[in-house]
């Protein structure tokens, strides 16, 4: 066991950057982008505790961690769970290193979830789905923003997948959109080449897709030379971007004029980033990915065809994905019984 006098002197955002450089060759770009994200929070408490030195830390001081991330975040057991899971992970690098005492990741306590806990996510419900897109194809058919959430509700794709489409993956005779995985022009896949795959179209979507290939979508390349599917004036659209895309069009106050929460609608609007998220009744991406899934196999779509059209393990798909209601499950078992 490393005594706490052989501890070598170091800097927690430089132990940061060191685990970063480490972990780059061994995970994917946005597991590495994930980590970075989870682990800034960290550093951010370090500095306000001022810690600058990862030889100080302790099992005290990481549960004052814990708490203080716990409430600064409001996070769920869920959430929680996640960030310590990565601040684990990192400390136990920091320990290789000599950075600190031998064994403290076993001292992170991490929360334990019930099936209630890991199953409480949040989802684009159908209904709420109708209306978002019910408007966009109606006031701002052919936009941005219609075309990311169109193509989201209806392929279920993931943020990364949309982000990472070109012009060229577009296949408008066929219908389909070609899904690649291309981490040499920084446009990776969650499942890597294994998330490669062709995704049928219906015509409606495709007529939103010509329209906005057509007469909206800028004339631009990335920085690679790539032709983007999503572009901006100034080249392919951030994932940040698409983010608060999707915050934006799913409140209620942007497409149905009205707050279920009895805020006024002008006092809701604003500029800076993270802002529409912040509205109770606003979704993420993936929120939009899940229901997706979940309105597929609620219209009896078989779960092989959702796992292979979205890119997710059928176990995977039964627990966190799958949102439908025992009621609903048990009425179409029985549509497919009735006729035995």
């Amino acid at each position: 066991m490393t005594a706490h006098h052989d501890l070598e002197p170091l800097a927690p955002e430089q132990a940061k950057e060191m685990y970063e450089q480490e972990r780059a060759g061994e995970v994917s770009e946005r597991t590495l982008q994930a980590h970075h994200y989870r682990l800034v929070h960290f550093i951010r408490w370090c500095e306000q505790e001022g810690i600058d030195n990862m030889n100080d830390l302790t099992g005290r001081r990481l549960h004052e961690y814990r708490l203080w991330r716990k409430d600064d975040g409001d996070l769920n057991a869920v959430s929680l769970r996640t960030q310590l899971e990565t601040l684990r992970v990192f400390i136990k690098f920091c320990e290789t290193i000599d950075a600190v005492s031998q064994d403290l990741h076993e001292k992170i306590l991490l929360p334990t979830l019930s099936n209630e806990d890991e199953q409480r996510e949040e989802i684009l419900r159908t209904e709420q789905a109708e209306d978002v897109l019910g408007y966009l194809r109606q006031f701002e058919y052919a936009s941005r923003a219609h075309i990311v959430l169109e193509l989201l509700w209806h392929t279920g794709i993931r943020l990364g997948g949309l982000h990472g489409l070109d012009v060229d993956d577009y296949d408008d005779d066929a219908e389909r959109l070609h899904v690649r995985h291309r981490p040499q022009t920084e446009t990776s896949l969650k499942n890597r080449a294994e998330g490669e795959r062709l995704i049928a179209l219906n015509q409606d979507v495709c007529r939103a897709l010509d329209a906005w290939l057509n007469h909206q979508r800028p004339e631009c390349e990335d920085e690679h030379g790539r032709h983007p599917l999503l572009a901006t004036r100034q080249g392919r659209i951030a994932q940040s971007t698409i983010r608060e895309t999707v915050y934006n069009a799913t409140r209620p106050c942007y497409y149905a004029g009205d707050c279920p929460h009895g805020r006024d609608p002008e006092e809701c609007e604003g500029t800076d980033y993270g802002y529409h998220s912040r509205c109770p009744s606003s979704v993420s991406p993936h929120s939009v990915r899940r229901g997706s899934i979940t309105h597929h196999l609620s219209e009896d779509v078989p779960e092989k065809v959702v796992s292979d059209r979205m890119n997710v393990g059928q176990d995977v798909l039964d627990k966190h994905y799958d949102k439908r209601s025992e009621e609903v499950k048990v009425e179409q078992r029985r549509e497919y019984l009735d006729g035995l």
